[in-house]
């Protein structure tokens, strides 16, 4: 969300109103207020809200009418509403969740469990709108098998992070008493977002057919950007050997490209040696000058001696969500490191290395003289 987030906060009495647009304002959020049901449908209808706190018991049409009118409407059915109330019975509670409100907080309000909630809701509500767009995208595509093996490990990762959502949701509610332990489930609600994000900006990558700009570039600029990335992406400290035949040999690339597919064939590498490398661990990265169909390429080579391809994924290495990995939200870095490869005019295959490990080979074109020049 580009702008900050947009709060209606709807209660009859004007202290309430005063206490909650105060902190959430201090917070960078625009507050916006209603002190009856019929007000918050008006407001609703001319300037909609990324969320609304709705208080339950109101004159007139109270907080479990008005929700229910804003999930009968397409246009408003979406808008996440929690409800305020100082009734704690459990029919109560349930009854409101029925009509469609997403959480509850009960009066008196603490504002920081508040915020805290608020804060969830909008998030998961990004990421319900980021989910609807890309299967939107996904639909449209209609990419055969590969997309039907991606739409199947999206649905997989994001239903199994829903439920740590949902899981945390039904905690925090349990314990609606003791701020500790409710800020202790939202910090994991928000961390499954976290992963959520990870797993569609991951998907978004693989899902769109990129346009780059190749240019010239230095073989050895581009392995050494491409160990400086790898550092800054991956954390892990292990030694790098690098033999490069082909010098400062201008390959034809797109640095940004390069440089992140490198970085996940390098962390893949780290990983083969589990959990905590060895002392003696290290990751090998060769070059040499091949002809391929009558054109000169760049073939790169990273090579490690770790526990090799695991045979339950050796011939699936580069689909979408496969791993052996039990976490969800992994299984996507050698997805996303061929189809930048392949983005820059190579292919990349994974082979197990004679007396133990494994290594990755690419290639991509080189730089004619006369493409030089030009770029020059």
């Amino acid at each position: 969300m580009n702008r900050p987030p947009k709060i209606l906060v709807v209660d009859d009495q004007p202290v309430n109103i005063a206490l909650m647009q105060k902190k959430l304002e201090r917070e960078g959020m625009t507050v916006l207020s209603a002190s009856s049901g019929d007000e918050c449908l008006r407001i609703v209808a001319q300037d909609k809200p990324d969320l609304i706190l709705l208080d339950v018991m109101m004159p007139g049409m109270d907080g479990t009418e008005v929700c229910a009118a804003l999930k009968e409407h397409p246009d408003t059915s979406s808008i996440p509403v929690i409800f305020l109330t100082a009734n704690t019975s459990k029919k109560d509670l349930i009854q409101g969740l029925a009509v469609g409100a997403v959480d509850y907080i009960t009066k008196p309000v603490d504002l920081e469990e508040t915020l805290a909630r608020v804060r969830a809701q909008l998030r998961y509500h990004e990421i319900f709108q980021q989910n609807l767009e890309l299967t939107r995208r996904l639909s449209e595509s209609r990419r055969a098998a590969a997309i039907g093996a991606l739409s199947q490990g999206i649905s997989h990762n994001l239903n199994n992070l829903l439920g740590v959502i949902y899981g945390y949701l039904e905690l925090a509610k349990v314990n609606v008493g003791k701020p500790d332990l409710v800020k202790k489930h939202l910090d994991k609600i928000e961390d499954a977002v976290t992963r959520m994000t990870r797993v569609i900006r991951q998907v978004t990558t693989v899902s769109t057919k990129m346009q780059v700009s190749l240019l010239p570039i230095a073989t050895d600029r581009l392995i050494a950007g491409a160990i400086e990335r790898f550092h800054a992406d991956c954390r892990v400290p292990i030694d790098i050997e690098v033999r490069n035949e082909v010098g400062s040999a201008p390959a034809l690339a797109n640095v940004e490209v390069f440089e992140d597919a490198v970085s996940k064939i390098m962390t893949n590498a780290v990983e083969s040696y589990g959990a905590t490398p060895p002392p003696d661990a290290r990751i090998e990265i060769e070059t040499e000058m091949r002809e391929r169909d009558g054109h000169s390429v760049v073939e790169f080579r990273v090579l490690d001696r770790g526990n090799g391809l695991d045979p339950r994924v050796r011939d699936h290495v580069f689909e979408p969500f496969v791993s052996t990995k039990s976490t969800v939200g992994v299984g996507m870095g050698l997805t996303i490191a061929r189809h930048g490869i392949r983005n820059l005019g190579g292919e990349i295959l994974l082979k197990d290395r004679p007396g133990g490990g494994a290594f990755a080979v690419f290639h991509i074109p080189l730089a004619t003289s006369s493409v030089t020049a030009s770029a020059a």
